[in-house]
Parts: structure tokens; C-alpha cells; sequence
């Protein structure tokens, strides 16, 4: 089933559901928007931009395309410009999920973009952290490897790039598996 997004105010049924994505000109900028947007209530995701958008380690915003106004004199306000807005009507322009799920024996790994994190399932337990290529992926794996879900440090407080960013969401998602 295709969930749709929309701003949290909104009525379901209340708006045409198409979706759309926001292309930036860098991660740094996505990242920024995100906060923007959440803050103003909008339901978006990050996502990884659909092959014929690619130009490196990039991200997306996936939207309601019927706010696309209101979202754009929103990011306006605070100087952050979208490149494209491109409405996602075709496959191709399908952004894609950044998030995948391996279970091995007792061990689960969560994989955001190219971070992975694995974990001992019943010790909660960080066995490995790997990926990307990020300067500061060995420092983020020396926080947090050999350290439980609970004690480690999250990737956002002490990572500063693409990859600490997609490690936080990675490391989000393996701590919900972990606790349901």
C-alpha cells in the first residue's frame, strides 16, 4: 500500500496526494531543509535521489506535491533554494528508500545509503559499523562499536557529514527493531 504525506494540519482527503521531490544543490543544504520543514509540520522523507537526478552522494526531499507553494516560500524565508522540484510521475522518478534490513542468526544489520550498523539482537550490542567514505566514519566507529544501543553516542552528536547523517538514520531504525 502507498503511503502518502501531507502537513500534518491537513484533513486526509483533504488535498490531491501526488508526491514530488526537492533536489538540492548539496547534502549540507538537504539536511537543512529537513529541519525547516519538520519544524513547520511537514510530513517529508529523506530519500535517495532516482538514477537520472544522481550527481554523487546526494539526497532528496520527498513532499506532497500540493504544497510545493507553500513549502518553497517556506525554504525561501530562510534562504534555501531547491535547484528542480520534480513531480514524481513515473517509476523513473521513483526516489529511493535509503533503509534496508538484514537479519543474520541472532545479528541484525540496518543500512542507510552506504552506512551499515549491526547489532547483537538480544545483547543490543554494536558489533560492526562500516561504510561510506566519509573522514569521519573511523571516529564514528570507534564511539560507538563494542558499546550498547543504549550507551553509545548517536551519529548526529558526534559525526558531522553525509554518512553520520545516514548512520543516525540507520541507527534510529535498528534501535525501534531492537525494542519492539
Amino acid at each position: 500500500m502507498l503511503k502518502f504525506f501531507r502537513k500534518k494540519k491537513d484533513k486526509p482527503g483533504s488535498a490531491d496526494h501526488e508526491r514530488g521531490i526537492l533536489v538540492f544543490e548539496n547534502t549540507t543544504t538537504v539536511i537543512q531543509a529537513e529541519k525547516v520543514l519538520r519544524s513547520g509540520g511537514w510530513e517529508i522523507r529523506v530519500k535517495g535521489p532516482p538514477p537520472g537526478l544522481r550527481s554523487g552522494c546526494d539526497l532528496v526531499i520527498e513532499f506532497p506535491l500540493i504544497e510545493e507553494l507553500s513549502i518553497i516560500r517556506k525554504l525561501s524565508e530562510v534562504a534555501i533554494e531547491p535547484i528542480q522540484v520534480v513531480p514524481v510521475n513515473s517509476v523513473l522518478l521513483e526516489p529511493v528508500d535509503l533503509l534496508q534490513v538484514k537479519e543474520y542468526g541472532k545479528y541484525i544489520m540496518v543500512r542507510a545509503a552506504n552506512m551499515k550498523i549491526t547489532v547483537d539482537r538480544e545483547t543490543h550490542l554494536i558489533v560492526n559499523l562500516s561504510g561510506g567514505g566519509c573522514p569521519d566514519v573511523p571516529y564514528l566507529a570507534e564511539q560507538m562499536v563494542n558499546r550498547s544501543l543504549s550507551e553509545t553516542p548517536q551519529p548526529r552528536e558526534v559525526g558531522y557529514t553525509l554518512c553520520a547523517y545516514a548512520l543516525q538514520i540507520a541507527f534510529e531504525r535498528v534501535v525501534e527493531l531492537c525494542s519492539a
